[in-house]
């Protein structure tokens, strides 16, 4: 009788440490994981297999969490979505994050983590189809008026059209019309940077790596084991058995 095939999991973390050690927690728990290291690097992967279930950050540069999670829920609405930050201190998804779930890095333990995913990946998706998930655009700048805009483009006809915004970027969801084809878009503006910092960075990951230590599921010794071996700087498949 053949083995039940392991469920494959893709986690998308910039900060090498916490990427190594997540990986490894997964892994013990049985799963099939593979890592990227920035939002680019995820889109490559999903080129080549798409995973049951997408664990990611959400502040990461160049492309953030947000926008990846956004085109995954567009593309690939099959896919179970695991989103995790810092910067937020509730397991309740955050509003403007596309995702069936949310991992509070630095809140919550790594038995937490094992929690949400165990069953997300049991109870299956929540319905989400790709349609409902909005465009994430962000902000270009300022037109020949010195008023701010941005660049949308339509999921239906797939022209792109800029506009004027008058407000600070928030979490609400959109909509507005394409200007070509009157196609009603939904979108929402890039406001990461309101939810994150350096100094937000740097203590949510002293708290993230001091609870996976703490935590019964992962001993101090097996992760300071992991953390000895040299660091993950590109995109690598992870974990696999012969």
């Amino acid at each position: 009788m053949s083995a039940k095939p392991k469920t494959r999991l893709l986690v998308v973390e910039d900060d090498a440490t916490v990427r190594v050690t997540i990986s490894k927690l997964l892994y013990d728990e049985g799963y099939d994981v593979s890592t990227a290291n920035d939002s680019f690097d995820a889109l490559l992967h999903l080129q080549e297999a798409v995973p049951e279930l997408i664990l990611s950050d959400l502040n990461m540069p160049q492309v953030s969490g947000f926008e990846l999670l956004s085109v995954v829920r567009r593309r690939f609405p099959e896919i179970l979505v695991v989103a995790s930050s810092g910067a937020y201190d509730s397991s309740v998804i955050p509003d403007g994050v596309i995702a069936d779930a949310f991992y509070a890095k630095g809140q919550e333990s790594a038995a937490n983590l094992l929690e949400i995913i165990a069953n997300l990946v049991r109870n299956g998706p929540l319905g989400h189809k790709g349609e409902n998930a909005p465009v994430w655009i962000p902000r270009n700048g300022l037109d020949h008026n010195g008023k701010p805009f941005v660049v949308l483009t339509c999921t239906h006809c797939l022209r792109s059209f800029p506009f004027t915004v008058d407000h600070e970027p928030t979490r609400e969801v959109l909509k507005t019309a394409c200007i070509y084809c009157l196609h009603e878009v939904t979108y929402i503006i890039d406001f990461s940077r309101s939810v994150n910092s350096p100094e937000k960075r740097a203590a949510w990951k002293a708290a993230f790596l001091k609870s996976q230590k703490e935590s019964p599921e992962v001993t101090l010794s097996r992760v300071s084991a992991e953390m000895a071996k040299p660091r993950i700087t590109k995109s690598a498949r992870v974990c696999k058995t012969a």
